[in-house]
Order: structure tokens, then sequence, then C-alpha cells
């Protein structure tokens, strides 16, 4: 049995970047280290166990020449463009055109291309194909080389001039380009783990959009933490969505649940502390209204409340403001409890079925929430 540690083989997974900066042009590499990188990404899962990838690695300075002058054709110039459009302004995207501008300045200083690639034609039938047996394949090639201190950049725009790229490369009509990695050695090797999304706000059990902050357990339970998340994203400027969902009584014009809210007495503004008095409409739990206090709040970003008390809330609803650069995400999530609500009530006199009672609550308030997405889409967009 071979003895593995977790923690090296984590580290590789999660501190491979796309490297661009912190390539050394300077430093050759060894065509044999290229090599042993593909025979390990060779052993990647392949339909049909049919061995159909090919990899073709140029060193040539001429071929390589030829190959940055086609990157800027495709998409260098335009990143060179926008690195000096966004520079100094803060926007979300202006260290990534700034690397990505860099590379394609440099491209064919790159000790060495390398292009993998499948035989055979995709027929964009939408159905898995010729992709689903080489993409796994590539991205071992980089985790290969992360573990080597040789780094790369998974680059795709070249892919537009196939048939130029085809005749630079002498490749057949009949395959499949799949990606460009220049590659090098990387400046130092100290890359780290990135900030992302934690996978139980991403991750959905059973149905799309159901979270759970713990287990969950099978049946799952209250205790668990159920909630749902729903999102949207939105050609408008972020003040505007902020604008629109900082209105605690927004809701109310796009869902047939949450029909509006007031602040309570001694409001000066919306901050953590805040509270207000949401009213609401279930054809199970009928009319009722709920005790609000804003227990998050970032200006212009974040704005979320609980219900009831703020140390045991009976549930957590949060809007979220994500900037994709030329747009928007919107996010919105509900937790239910850990407190008492109207649901534990119904759970306590139907135990034996929690588990479809929680589930059924949370696909009602589903629905609704992506009523007021939806609804804030058309208005922000329109």
């Amino acid at each position: 049995m071979v003895d593995m540690d977790p923690k090296i083989i984590d580290h590789v997974l999660s501190t491979t970047r796309s490297v661009r900066l912190r390539l050394d042009f300077e430093r050759p590499v060894d065509p044999q280290l290229i090599l042993d990188c593909i025979d390990i990404a060779e052993q990647a899962p392949t339909g049909g166990n049919i061995g159909s990838r090919r990899w073709t690695v140029i060193t040539d300075s001429r071929q390589k020449e030829r190959i940055a002058d086609l990157y800027l054709k495709t998409a260098g110039n335009w990143m060179i463009h926008a690195r000096e459009r966004l520079a100094g302004t803060g926007h979300p995207n202006e260290k990534m055109f700034n690397s990505a501008a860099f590379l394609a300045e440099n491209l064919a200083k790159s000790p060495a291309i390398v292009v993998p690639s499948i035989i055979g034609i995709h027929d964009n039938s939408g159905r898995p194909g010729l992709f689903d047996s080489v993409i796994q394949s590539a991205w071992s090639f980089c985790l290969a080389l992360r573990a080597r201190g040789l780094g790369t950049a998974w680059t795709t725009a070249i892919l537009a001039e196939s048939d130029e790229l085809k005749s630079v490369l002498g490749l057949p009509s009949a395959t499949t380009e799949i990606a460009m990695f220049p590659v090098a050695w990387t400046k130092g090797t100290d890359f780290k783990a990135v900030s992302r999304t934690p996978s139980r706000e991403i991750t959905y059990f059973n149905t799309y959009g159901l979270t759970f902050e713990n287990g969950p357990d099978i049946p799952f339970s209250f205790l668990n933490g159920p909630g749902m998340a729903v999102e949207v994203d939105v050609a408008a400027r972020r003040e505007d969505a902020w604008s629109l969902m900082s209105d605690i009584n927004f809701g109310g014009k796009f869902s047939s649940e949450f029909v509006g809210a007031d602040w309570d007495e001694g409001f000066t503004g919306p901050e953590i502390g805040a509270t207000f008095t949401g009213r609401n409409r279930n054809e199970h739990l009928g009319d009722w209204t709920a005790k609000c206090v804003i227990d998050v709040y970032d200006e212009g970003w974040l704005f979320g409340w609980c219900t009831g008390d703020i140390s045991f809330p009976g549930a957590r609803w949060r809007y979220e403001l994500i900037d994709l650069g030329g747009s928007i995400r919107i996010r919105h999530r509900v937790i239910l409890g850990p407190g008492e609500s109207g649901l534990t009530r119904i759970i306590a006199e139907k135990p034996e079925i929690e588990s479809k009672i929680i589930k059924k609550r949370l696909l009602s308030l589903g629905q609704s929430m992506q009523m007021v997405l939806d609804g804030m889409k058309d208005q922000l967009e329109g």
C-alpha cells in the first residue's frame, strides 16, 4: 500500500495558479521534464480507454514567434489595451489584465509552448464527446509542472484561429486543439491558496440551491442549518443594484410571499443593529409579521438580517453583490434556525416527516427568492 500524504497533494492542488508575471523566461527547460509531465498527464481517465490525446511541444524560436503573433492577433492586443485602460482604476480585473498583457507581450520568450490536442472534431451537438477525454489530462499536466517547480497559464484565445494554428504546428485537420500552455520555471515556488467561496455555500444536496451549515444528516434535520441559495447575473452597475437592494420593501414588488416591511421607531439608517418589522404571506403559514434585525452590513456589497433574537435567530437572510467586471451577480440566501419559528412548530407536530417539511419550505422560499432576483434583473436591465 502506497503511503500518501494528502497534505502534499492538497498543497499542489490548491496552489496551482495561472502563472504569468512569475514565469522565468531566461532559464532553459529540459524537454525531458516536459515529457515526464506528459507521462503523468496521460494517466488521466479517457473515454473508452482510447489513447487519442496528442501533445505538441514547440521550442523552435521562429515557431514560437509565429504563435506569439497569432496570440496577439486573437486576444493579446486587446489585453494590452485593456491593461492600459484599467491601469490605476482599481477595477476588479486590473491585476488580471496586467498579467495577461505581460504574457501576450512575452509569449515568444517561453522556453517551450505546449499545445495538447485530441484526434477528432467535436460535432457541437452539446453531447459529451472529445473534451471529456482530454480536459482532465491537460489539467494533470499543469499539476505535474507545479510539482516540479515549473509553471504555466491555461490559455485558449488562440484557438479562435484554429486553421492558422494548425498551419503553424502542422496539425492534421481532423484534430482539435484544447489549450496552449507556455512552460517555464517559476520565479520562486511560494504560491498560496487564494480566497474562494466556501464549499458549503456553493454545494447543494439533492436539490439545486439546497445548502446546510453542518452535516447534513441523512435524512437531514433542522439542526443541520438548512438553507436555500439563488443567484442571477445582471448587466447593470453595482451602485444601481445596491440602491434597489438596500430598500427593505423592494422584495414585496416581485414576490408573492415577501409583502413588505417597516423600519421600527428610532430608525436612523441601515446599520448593524437596526430593526424593522417584516410582513409575509404564505398559503401554509398564513399572514404573519416577523421582528427583524440587521446582523451583517457592508455598504454597497452585503445586506443581511435575521428574524427573532440576533443571538438565536429563527432565520438569517442575506443579499450579496459580486462584481464580475462588466456585470454583477446578485446572490440571495436564507439559513433556517437555529432558533424557533413557525416552521419548528410545524415540525414539532409531525417530527416523523421533518426532512420533507424542511425541503418543501425551502423550495417554496427558493421560488419566492428567485422571483425577487428575476424582478430585480428585469428592472435593472430595463
